[in-house]
């Protein structure tokens, strides 16, 4: 009897351990048909504990719902511990019928992407590059060695406007000097007038000589300061054709100056590399030169044409306004010295030229000068 429970002992303690071996044995069955899944395999329950009695119907459903080929990289299993309270978390990539859940996160797309850097650095290399050009272009200019695109017509009006304007420049100044000469004679004519006219009141025997030039130097003095009203309005109308309107227009011609010498530059490559050999190296750099020539061309003939309508514009603006000064000018200066006060107020009218009437509590206009 001892032995037999004995056996029956060592029998029931051995079962376990045969249901452990075929457990074994199926598991390794399943991961033998699914390697890439082992990790995949290991049930967890809600609170992370290990739920025997569903170990294989888990496993089951589990590859069941698995895209086939899906591996480690693509399915991940986390627990937070068994003998804790957290759940476990299971993450796997989208399947057919399923719901995926996408990590937050930038997505970064290579080709999109643009450094800052190595924009400004792309930046500085094409700038050096064409003003590394457009030196040797000019200096190739100066040494008479490189050619160069002319506008026969368009470079002498050019020409003409840059003589022009020195010369109206120099009339300007004169101008000015010429104000500031009369400001000076009027200021003295009216101190003159004033003593004279003390003197009248003082001296009875010399009382009308004093009296008569007392109000010729007023009367000029008054002349002098509607002539200065006349040639000031002068000088600031030629001021702003010279300084505004006809600068503007020279600063066109610069940048048409600017983009010819980078047309010539671009041409002169695409020339030479013309004249070389065309083999598999150079055609990829010919093509590439014959575009830049080509986007060069295109700004040197809008800048052309822009110089070419302000210099017709500023042809017209500038034969009106100084027809109109030249007109006041000589006008004025005629009246003035031929003593005709009726003539020489009548031409500021024509002209639409206020003065500013002196008053004992603000200074005129001519005093503050």
């Amino acid at each position: 009897m001892s032995e037999h429970s004995n056996e029956s002992t060592t029998l029931d303690e051995s079962h376990p351990a045969a249901e452990e071996v075929q457990s074994d044995s199926e598991e390794g069955a399943m991961a033998q048909e699914s390697p890439k899944n082992s990790a995949a395999e290991i049930p967890v329950t809600s609170n992370g504990q290990l739920e025997d009695s569903h170990e294989h119907s888990f496993n089951r459903d589990l590859k069941r719902s698995l895209p086939v080929g899906l591996g480690l990289a693509e399915t991940k299993i986390t627990s937070h511990g068994f003998d804790s309270t957290k759940e476990g978390v299971v993450e796997a990539g989208p399947f057919p019928g399923g719901r995926a859940q996408q990590k937050s996160g930038p997505v970064v797309l290579a080709d999109e992407v643009k450094n800052p850097a190595m924009e400004k650095l792309e930046l500085v290399r094409k700038w050096s590059l064409n003003t590394y050009k457009c030196t040797r272009q000019i200096i190739s200019e100066k040494l008479g060695r490189g050619s160069r695109t002319v506008d026969l017509e368009l470079e002498a009006q050019i020409d003409i406007l840059r003589d022009n304007k020195k010369k109206y420049e120099n009339i300007l100044k004169l101008a000015q000097t010429l104000s500031t000469q009369l400001f000076q004679m009027v200021h003295t004519q009216r101190q003159l007038g004033d003593a004279f006219a003390d003197l009248s009141l003082k001296s009875l025997e010399l009382h009308e000589e004093f009296g008569y030039n007392a109000e010729t130097q007023k009367l000029l003095a008054k002349n002098g300061e509607i002539l200065l009203g006349a040639i000031n309005f002068f000088i600031a109308s030629v001021n702003t054709l010279v300084n505004k309107t006809i600068e503007d227009t020279l600063l066109t011609v610069k940048q048409y100056e600017s983009a010819r010498i980078e047309y010539d530059a671009y041409r002169t490559d695409l020339e030479e590399l013309n004249l070389g050999p065309r083999d598999a190296n150079t055609l990829p750099k010919i093509e590439q030169s014959q575009q830049l020539f080509q986007v060069h061309k295109e700004k040197y003939d809008k800048m052309r044409n822009d110089v070419s309508i302000k210099l017709k514009f500023l042809e017209e603006n500038k034969v009106k306004v100084l027809h109109n000064q030249l007109v006041l000018f000589h006008n004025a200066i005629a009246a003035y010295f031929a003593g005709n006060q009726k003539q020489l107020e009548q031409t500021l009218k024509q002209f639409h030229i206020k003065l500013k009437t002196p008053g004992a509590d603000a200074p005129s206009w001519l005093e503050e000068q």
